[in-house]
């Protein structure tokens, strides 16, 4: 059989399975079979996507020839994501960042999503020297790409379909020669099994390879590498190296390149430019609460609002301005006060400077005094967590966002009708109030609670 509008031949032979397994080893953009009914295309000109669909035979194999001949006709996608030269070996530039028309490559097996991820993070790991944030960033990048694609629910059939195709693929090519098994009683349920278990498997190597990406001694996490690892255990659902993440950030040694050979700076871990984005903590703290990690949660707070970076970040943030004021005040009370003795005739200018002085500062500072106290002991926005009696005020001020995280935590892990709080139990439950005890605060007291007054 030949097909003209094509320009290639097909011949039906048998072939040994040795070169059966050869040529789906060295299949790097198409399945052995078709992935679905309807296929995406990825322009290498545009992001745009263009939806073909594949009815029989015939136009299945019409189709992977068509893609075949435009990726290696095409001048920017001339090899497959597994075959791309790592960067610095050859004298060609190429793009750190995945382009859309490789990563519609990557995502058309399952066999490509595993390679353009493990060929991202083997760039890393093989940099001599120290790698670059774009090359790091990249690896990342691949790792949510794939993540995003995996995780979706719209494409969750397809991707079942790819595991699906792959087992069914190999089983039957090892079965060749294998005697016959008796069927499962329960195949859908068997099928269904195995799919999921090959889903956890994906996630679990793309959540090892963007912590291994992280973890390599060479790597410096700058606040963007963090907040992208964020993003994709958090797609995931993967937040139990969040905190140990979190711990790098801050204390791991900064790599310096000198005289041929890689030394390690040690770094401050409580210095304020080590402090984490508020963002990426929350982000962090939803994933592991949508977990139901509570060992991940504590561990993110632990190793975020509690160090001592972030507070003296706060402080840099929220306090150097009204330092400044306070500061500021008896200067301008001082003016203030020699401009309004000029308004009298009743004792000498320096006396009534000295009596307007004192009036406006005992003015202001008792003012701003209650102020402050009102404003650091309000707890209506408190839920479930509140400060044990006897914390100082500026504690409660300093350690505020660490007291809300707790709180929300508890939130997340305790009952949601108010009127059943308070009668959880549990080791994870008993665990989390010691904790919180601990710290300075109180779960769930008594004269506090709704309707307990």
């Amino acid at each position: 059989m030949s097909y003209s509008s094509v320009g290639f031949r097909v011949r039906a032979r048998t072939r040994p399975v040795c070169q059966v397994f050869g040529s789906i080893s060295s299949r790097s953009i198409l399945p052995a079979r078709p992935v679905s009914r309807t296929v995406t295309l990825f322009s290498p000109h545009s992001r745009t996507r263009q939806i073909v669909p594949v009815r029989n035979l015939h136009d299945r194999r019409l189709f992977a020839s068509a893609v075949s001949s435009a990726s290696n006709s095409s001048p920017s996608s001339s090899s497959s994501p597994s075959s791309i030269p790592p960067e610095g070996h050859g004298n060609g530039t190429r793009q750190n960042t995945p382009t859309p028309h490789l990563e519609g490559q990557a995502l058309l097996s399952i066999t490509n999503m595993v390679a353009y991820v493990e060929n991202h993070k083997s760039r890393v790991l093989n940099h001599r020297g120290i790698p670059s944030e774009a090359q790091v960033e990249a690896a990342l990048r691949a790792c949510k790409v794939v993540a995003d694609y995996i995780m979706d629910d719209s494409v969750r059939p397809q991707v079942s379909h790819m595991i699906t195709e792959l087992e069914s693929t190999a089983s039957t090519l090892l079965s060749i020669d294998a005697p016959q098994t008796p069927m499962s009683s329960d195949p859908s349920e068997t099928s269904g099994t195995q799919i999921s278990a090959q889903l956890r498997q994906m996630i679990d190597m793309i959540s090892d390879a963007a912590y291994a990406t992280l973890l390599y001694p060479p790597v410096f996490i700058t606040p963007s590498l963090l907040q992208l690892y964020v993003d994709v255990q958090a797609r995931l659902g993967k937040p139990e190296s969040l905190p140990q993440i979190f711990h790098l950030y801050a204390s791991k040694p900064m790599p310096r390149e000198g005289s041929g050979s890689l030394r390690y700076v040690k770094q401050n871990p409580n210095k304020a430019a080590n402090s984490i984005n508020p963002k990426v903590i929350e982000t962090a703290l939803d994933a592991a609460i949508e977990a139901k990690n509570l060992d991940a949660a504590v561990g993110i707070i632990e190793n975020s609002y509690k160090t001592q970076a972030f507070i003296r970040n706060k402080l840099l943030r929220q306090a150097v301005f009204p330092a400044g004021v306070f500061a500021a005040t008896p200067l301008a009370a001082y003016a203030l006060a020699s401009t309004f003795s000029s308004f009298q005739q009743t004792m000498d200018s320096v006396t009534a400077t000295n009596v307007a002085f004192a009036g406006i500062l005992a003015y202001v500072g008792f003012t701003a005094s209650m102020g402050v106290v009102a404003l650091v002991t309000a707890n209506d926005h408190m839920r479930r967590v509140t400060w044990a009696p006897g914390v100082p005020l500026r504690t409660r001020w300093l350690r505020e966002e660490e007291r809300a995280a707790l709180d929300k935590v508890a939130c997340a892990w305790g009952f949601r009708e108010e009127w059943r709080q308070g009668e959880e139990e549990g080791a994870d439950w008993d665990a989390l109030r010691e904790y919180i005890g601990q710290r300075g605060m109180a779960l769930d007291r008594s004269e506090l609670m709704k309707g307990m007054d």
